[in-house]
């Protein structure tokens, strides 16, 4: 197969079989569903709506353009969201992005389009563009937006923001319009990206549109005041009597699988208007249809006019109480789209119709494993069915295991509703790649995913190895189809449960922490707990760590008889005297340590498990992040009131606190007394119902004498007036600081806060990830202290970050830096910050002079936090 021919089908069938690659429950079409389909058969228009972000797109404009229009209608996300926050667990960064990326996919199952990605990774909230292309890497970008386009040959292409207002939005929004206007103008030159050329080819877009919505005029009445002359208007609000929903009613459902942001929306009814800016290319002659005057029927392809009077009697045909009576036609048809010449709409339009014929004669087929797993090499039990629910001739001729090339030759004619049933076992082949998401496999810079292969970039996942391909004759004509392999269980409260079917490794390693930070000499116990992803499994673990740390033992052994059995082995770190700080990793060797094989395992194994996605199983480089740090600190016990979710708890427990996870009922004025700090974790007051209840208390605690530390908030979706969150007046804003190396400017140097028991100076705020902070107050009472003052490049002091109030005997402390990112990763500046916060009033002693620790290696931007 030459490597253009395989770029393609990887990408079509990575976006045809979200079904099976995601593991889902295979579809069972109902017959308005198969009428639609043979519907979107006849039509041959494609559309790519552009923006940066998972919740960016416009999922009324992508849901009428798939079932109204009937066009093949891609999203291009940019990004996976991997730099925003998670609203339904504790998932942050590349994990995060993991949720999203299927829940992008979930969306598009139920409006209908699909679903493309660049390698442009999500550093957090970005003022401009062209900090956004610093970081990315412009060219980088823009060549997954050439090829995205070259793949997926739209006709028109959507933009959801303007290329020409920078500054006005978050760069990676402009960032977006400007790669896709940029775009538009390359695609068709051959000299643009030539290396491209080798797995697509050159396409020109017709139409180039800016999907602008009232909120970008700031309200609806602005934008209904506007001179809308030059926009293309178009009623999204159509009703689906076949689906017995309105548009509007799709596109809420899909946009209410963003639920990790907590997107959830109302379906409604009725007329909705959207309007289209045409920014290149040629006009409409129609002024509510985008593809008005472009050739999107049969007669674009050679030869293709046969296909559409076949189609057309199909449709005019079909009977809903029988679907399976249009079979001979639909074979008929599909022997003519086999044998047209190669191209795109072949290739689109063939596992559409497969998809439909095989929904026609209710044909069922699925190979599930008996486990979730193997490794390579392995021999894996397949459990095969098969089964015509329909009067149709269908004769099942073989059954091909992939990419074994086991193949069962058989002349089995299927009855109707009498399914054959099959039990496989087949030895997988020992050069099977592991099973990841394939941006995650190798360390990455800041901006860009590392992706090797170019045949990949841009799909949502990782297309499967193992499949089971299916021959049969239906209604006399030939044709062959793939399933992926599958695992199924029955969960007690979900019923049929699939999974994705994993190839792994032999062994991963887990730790219980991801960093373990000192603030003395004494060793601290590091847990790893070892798990056998084959049977009969033993070997050995050794550790890489920073000159100067010491752990015992230096080796231990572990035999395990039984697959997924764990064993935890316990090893004693021990820091070094000064400051230091790096990376712990263990090495794990199968087999004895005599027997000479020096294949290093290193891989951790994470689960990710939400009911509104499939399962996920994520391998990434096990290890912790290690630290010795000069700090103190006064106050032991510490209350935590959870928010959307963060490590916050873990990260403190690391330096020593007693941290207690306060539930509703703990949150009484008796309990909290015994707490010398209470911390309310990132968007308590935005996911919290019942903290309005709790407001009082948590402010008569800080009046008795207590530390309330609140952590940010977002401005809108509070749960109770902003005046209502402090003791004093605060207003929340959306100001916040990106740059993580901007300068903190010290407001109040006296104040206990930077004192007690720890000196807080600048090398305290290097190595920061991600971000300084975000949603600071911008409005204050003067009974508050603002302690620090910083800014972006080119953006006005914000002053905000830090803001501390007396309050009877206690203190109120506001904060929008993000600790929620630097205690998890290590961050020893935020431990020391973080002390002295808890710590206030309970120490009135200012802190001796202590050696500044030395200022970590900070990568020039966008060269940093390589990860992998």
């Amino acid at each position: 197969m030459n490597t253009r021919l395989r770029s393609v089908l990887l990408l079509l069938s990575a976006c045809f079989c979200i079904g099976s690659a995601s593991a889902q429950a295979p579809k069972r079409m109902n017959s308005a569903e198969i009428y639609e389909s043979i519907q979107k058969l006849k039509f041959l228009g494609s559309a790519l709506y552009v923006a940066a972000h998972p919740d960016d797109e416009n999922t009324r404009m992508i849901s009428y353009l798939a079932n109204e229009v009937k066009a093949h209608t891609a999203y291009l996300s940019l990004t996976r969201g991997d730099g925003g926050q998670n609203l339904i667990g504790p998932e942050i960064s590349e994990l995060l992005g993991i949720i999203r990326t299927q829940e992008l996919l979930a969306a598009r199952r139920l409006d209908g389009g699909h679903q493309l990605f660049s390698r442009a990774n999500d550093f957090g909230f970005s003022k401009d563009p062209d900090e956004t292309f610093n970081i990315w890497g412009r060219q980088a970008i823009l060549a997954d937006v050439v090829w995205a386009i070259r793949q997926w040959q739209p006709d028109i292409i959507i933009n959801r923001f303007d290329h020409r207002t920078p500054g006005t939005t978050h760069g990676h929004h402009t960032a977006s319009a400007v790669l896709a206007f940029d775009a538009f103008d390359l695609t068709a030159n051959p000299k643009a990206f030539p290396e491209q050329l080798k797995h697509t080819s050159v396409w020109q877009p017709h139409r180039l549109f800016y999907n602008t919505s009232w909120f970008f005029f700031g309200s609806r009445e602005a934008f209904d005041k506007a001179d809308k002359s030059h926009l293309y208007a178009m009623d999204l609000g159509v009703y689906y009597p076949l689906k017995g929903k309105s548009n509007p009613e799709i596109a809420a459902e899909s946009r209410s699988m963003h639920r990790c942001q907590g997107f959830g929306s109302m379906g409604s009814r009725g007329s909705e208007m959207e309007y289209l800016e045409l920014l290149k290319g040629d006009k409409p002659a129609v002024s509510n249809d985008p593809f008005a005057g472009i050739n999107t029927t049969w007669s674009r392809v050679p030869a293709g006019e046969s296909v559409a009077k076949i189609l057309t009697e199909v449709e005019r045909e079909f009977r809903f109480d029988n679907p399976a009576a249009s079979l001979p036609k639909l074979m008929q048809a599909y022997e003519h789209i086999q044998k047209l010449p190669d191209g795109y709409w072949k290739r689109v339009k063939l596992p559409e119709i497969e998809t439909v014929i095989r929904a026609c004669a209710g044909l069922f087929s699925e190979a599930v494993a008996t486990d979730v797993s193997a490794t390579p090499g392995q021999e894996v039990t397949l459990n095969i069915e098969v089964i015509n629910r329909s009067a149709a001739n269908i004769e099942l001729r073989a059954i091909r295991l992939l990419p074994s090339g086991l193949d069962t030759a058989m002349q089995l004619a299927l009855a109707d509703n009498i399914k054959f049933t099959a039990q496989k076992k087949v030895r997988l082949p020992q050069n099977l790649s592991i099973s990841n998401a394939y941006w995650l496999n190798e360390s990455w810079e800041q901006g860009l995913f590392t992706v090797q292969d170019q045949t990949l970039v841009g799909l949502p996942e990782t297309p499967r190895q193992v499949k089971v391909q299916f021959e049969a004759r239906i209604a006399g004509r030939p044709m062959t189809w793939e399933t992926d392999v599958v695992f199924k269980k029955v969960d007690p409260d979900r019923g049929e449960v699939y999974q994705p079917f994993e190839i792994t490794p032999p062994v991963f390693a887990n730790m219980k922490d991801g960093v373990y930070v000192f603030a003395g000499s004494d060793p601290k116990t590091v847990e790893l707990t070892v798990k056998a992803g084959m049977p009969e499994l033993n070997g050995w673990v050794s550790w890489k760590l920073p000159k100067g740390w010491r752990i015992e033992p230096a080796t231990q052994h572990f035999t395990m008889k039984n697959k997924s059995e764990e064993q935890t082995l316990r090893f004693q770190l021990f820091p070094p005297d000064g400051a230091s700080e790096g990376r712990l990793t263990p090495q794990i060797r199968v087999g004895d340590q005599t027997d000479g094989d020096e294949t290093v395992y290193d891989k951790e194994i994470v689960t990710i498990q939400y009911e509104h996605i499939p399962t996920q199983t994520v391998l990434r480089t096990a290890g912790a992040r290690i630290a010795r740090l000069d700090l103190r600190k006064s106050g032991q016990q510490v209350g935590y009131i959870m928010g959307a979710g963060d490590e916050v708890p873990a990260a403190l427990r690391q330096i020593g606190y007693d941290v207690s996870e306060l539930k509703d009922a703990d949150i009484t004025p008796e309990n909290l007394r015994r707490f010398d700090a209470v911390i309310l974790g990132v968007r308590a007051y935005n996911t919290l119902d019942r903290i309005k209840f709790h407001q009082l208390r948590l402010l008569e605690y800080v009046k008795g004498g207590g530390n309330l530390i609140v952590q940010y908030n977002t401005n809108n979706g509070l749960l109770l007036p902003q005046n209502e969150i402090a003791p004093f007046p605060m207003k929340l804003s959306r100001e916040r600081v990106t740059v993580e190396e901007a300068e903190m400017r010290i407001l109040q140097p006296q104040h206990p806060v930077l004192n007690t028991p720890n000196k807080i100076g600048a090398k305290d705020f290097e190595g920061w990830v991600q971000e300084r902070g975000l949603y600071f107050p911008n409005e204050w009472d003067a009974a508050f202290s603002a302690i620090f003052s910083c800014n972006d490049p080119g953006q006005k002091p914000a002053d905000g970050s830090l803001l501390i109030a007396k309050y009877g005997e206690g203190h109120y402390i506001y904060t929008g830096l993000a600790f929620f990112r630097q205690l998890p990763a290590g961050v020893t500046g935020a431990y020391r910050l973080m002390a002295n916060m808890i710590s206030l009033g309970r120490s009135e002693k200012p802190a001796p002079v202590v050696p500044e620790l030395p200022a970590p290696v900070v990568p020039a931007k966008g060269k940093k936090n390589k990860k992998g």
